[in-house]
C-alpha cells in the first residue's frame, strides 16, 4: 500500500513544493493526494490541478483538510510542510493536533 501525502504549502510558483512531490514518490511508495497548497484558494485548486489531483482535495485552510481527510477512508497519512518556514510551526501544530 503507498502512503498518501498531503502538503501544506507548494501553490503556483513555488519552488520547494514539486521538489518535495518528487523527492517523496521517487520510490514509489508515497503519493500526493491533497493539500493546502496556498493561502487562496483559487491558487489552492490551481496547484492542486497541476499536481493532478482531485480537485476536492485541495483544501482553502488547514482544519478544512484535516477534517475532510479525516473522513476519508482513503485520507492522508500524513504531511510535508513546504510552507514559508514562519509557517512550520503552526502547521505542524495542526498537524499533530489532528
Amino acid at each position: 500500500m503507498r502512503l498518501r501525502m498531503g502538503m501544506i504549502g507548494g501553490g503556483p510558483g513555488a519552488f520547494i513544493g514539486p521538489i518535495h512531490r518528487i523527492a517523496a514518490e521517487l520510490d514509489r511508495e508515497i503519493e500526493l493526494v491533497a493539500g493546502v497548497f496556498s493561502s487562496d484558494p483559487d491558487r489552492s485548486r490551481a496547484a492542486a490541478a497541476d499536481y493532478r489531483i482531485d480537485p476536492e482535495r485541495a483544501y482553502p485552510d488547514l482544519a478544512t483538510m484535516f477534517a475532510g481527510e479525516a473522513a476519508r477512508g482513503d485520507g492522508i497519512d500524513f504531511v510535508s510542510i513546504v510552507s514559508p518556514n514562519h509557517h512550520h510551526l503552526p502547521a505542524a501544530r495542526a498537524a499533530l493536533a489532528a
